[in-house]
């Protein structure tokens, strides 16, 4: 007896000696690999920030030891999620300016704007700067004007953005500060006129006359707004960012913070359409380190289907004889577009409208010319005439798409393009069909940045009360697989980076999240209520769910 009891304590020490140290086991998960099969794992093992296995509990943890074991008591495990399109920088600033999102009226914004200066000793000359309004959501559904803006903040310059970005209004000292005077003209823009008289709002490039007036934050405050919005990404666990529309001065800041540790979010970089860009960066070639990817240009075509700014192939349902505007002309996008094919950096051009889609399909056709790996990248494409589709699959165009946007504009969009065109519009199914995959974001902070937000739309087409009862255009949503390869591996096959993150296999990063709920399984409803229960980054944890 005292023999066979020996024999066990050797087997049991011969055992412990020969599985392999590493620095993490997470064990007894329903890992969902988003591999080429799509398999389901139990276990993984983690060295050195990334995966060195993935099977089942018995595999792993007869393999495998490390210090730090994590069982993760069946709930589900998905890669890293990744936000293919969003403005991670403009969301830090952001949370420094006057928040407008979800207000019900002007009145409502201006008291807001009341609140946000109560207590503070603002100078003469001190800038006021907000985000979020949606006149959409308002009951008098028209522009605002300044009137009220000049009325309670005559010394202030104030500029307070649309949620889209694409349209703002400005008080008469920020109009002033900028030179504008009624009747003037933005190529690409609108400096809006009514009897003679600015009324502040303006769109898409006239926005650019007093936002570039506006003094950048501080070095201090900037760090303080990453920090914040970093927090706010990890916890609803995104791990990759990829910031659409940056100057190189906001890289190389973002670049300074990661490399000293004060930033951790994965960044992919998608440059702004400006000369210095292009000017510095297309000599030198795509720019990586370990958490910052800069490989591509952000274009823009046209504006925002909320402010009219969309160029439509036919006029406005809802405003007879406008069709919206291109941001700038055809000779632009084929010089800058024919400069990036010369380089090994992506294209990605914002188009909205039928009529952007079409004119930015064609030119990327004239250039690419045949199958190709490019992936060069449509932003939105938000309406495109079903005619145009077979661009996407002939020239390997990628779509790159944000399922929230269908879900927030659900309520007007029809009222903009009327019954014929609402079809062809926020059309997944179809644009995912040309290729075989898409990538997916949510352009936060237009949108919220929550990934089960965008899964939910995506899947279910349907807002937070379950309007409308059979989905939006449901023939347009894709499935639960699709959605989350489009979260995961898509994503980061459309920037380039799907040999080292996206899925959870063996040698890639070790980037992945443990939520409360399946949303592969669970019911729909219940995919909104799903909590992250934590985040990893390099298979450390950045956030934990008390």
């Amino acid at each position: 007896m005292n023999l066979h009891y020996y024999l066990l304590l050797l087997f049991a020490i011969a055992s412990c000696r020969s599985k392999t140290p590493v620095d993490l086991v997470v064990h007894h998960g329903v890992i969902y690999t988003a591999d080429s099969s799509f398999s389901i794992a139990e276990a993984m093992a983690i060295k050195d920030g990334k995966i060195t296995a993935v099977g089942s509990n018995a595999e792993i943890l007869d393999l495998y030891t490390a210090d730090k074991m994590i069982d993760a008591g069946g709930r589900p495990i998905y890669p890293g999620f990744i936000d293919a399109h969003a403005h991670f920088y403009g969301y830090a600033l952001s949370l420094l300016e006057v928040d407008l999102t979800g207000t019900k009226s002007w009145n409502e914004c201006l008291e807001r704007l009341r609140r946000f200066v109560a207590g503070k000793s603002l100078a003469p000359g001190q800038w006021i700067v907000g985000r979020g309004w949606d006149q959409n959501d308002w009951q008098e559904k028209t522009f605002p004007t300044k009137d009220s803006l000049d009325v309670l903040f005559s010394n202030n310059p104030i500029l307070l953005r649309r949620i889209d970005g694409h349209a703002a209004i400005a008080n008469e000292a920020a109009l002033r500060l900028a030179g504008l005077k009624a009747g003037a003209t933005a190529e690409g823009g609108l400096i809006e006129t009514r009897h003679g008289r600015l009324t502040g709002i303006l769109l898409d490039n006239a926005i650019g006359s007093v936002s570039s007036l506006i003094p950048e934050a501080t070095p201090d405050a900037l760090q303080v707004a990453f920090k914040k919005a970093e927090a706010h990404c990890f916890a609803v666990g995104l791990t990759t960012i990829v910031d659409c529309g940056l100057m190189r001065r906001q890289v190389e800041q973002i670049d300074s913070l990661q490399k000293n540790g004060a930033l951790r979010m994965r960044v992919v970089a998608l440059l702004s359409d400006a000369t210095e860009n292009y000017d510095y960066y297309l000599p030198k070639g795509v720019y990586k380190t370990s958490r910052l990817n800069v490989n591509g240009f952000k274009l823009f075509a046209d504006g925002a289907l909320g402010s009219r700014g969309a160029c439509l192939l036919q006029p406005y349902h809802d405003q007879p004889g406008w069709r919206g505007f291109m941001l700038n002309n055809t000779a632009h996008f084929a010089t800058v577009l024919r400069k990036i094919y010369n380089s090994p950096f992506q294209a990605c051009t914002h188009a909205i409208g039928d009529s952007a889609n079409r004119t930015i399909l064609k030119l990327y056709a004239g250039i690419l010319k045949n199958k190709n790996d490019r992936r060069w990248r449509i932003e939105h494409a938000q309406i495109v005439d079903t005619g145009d589709l077979h661009y996407f699959g002939q020239f390997q165009i990628i779509p790159s798409v944000q399922p929230t946007h269908a879900t927030s504009d659900m309520y007007w969009a029809e009222d903009r393009l009327g019954k014929e065109r609402i079809g062809s519009a926020y059309a997944y199914n179809p644009l995912l069909q040309q290729n075989g995959w898409m990538s997916l974001g949510t352009d936060f902070p237009v949108e919220d940045i929550s990934p089960m937000k965008t899964f939910y739309a995506a899947v279910v087409r349907k807002d937070a009360s379950g309007f409308p009862a059979g989905g939006f255009e449901i023939s347009n949503a894709i499935s639960r697989e699709q959605t989350l390869r489009g979260m995961t591996i898509w994503a980061a096959r459309g920037s380039f980076e799907e040999k080292e993150k996206g899925s959870i296999e063996q040698g890639k990063l070790a980037d992945f999240v443990i939520t409360d709920t399946d949303i592969m399984q669970c019911e729909p409803t219940k995919i909104l209520q799903t909590k992250v229960m934590a985040t990893y980054v390099n298979g450390e944890s950045v956030f934990e769910s008390k």
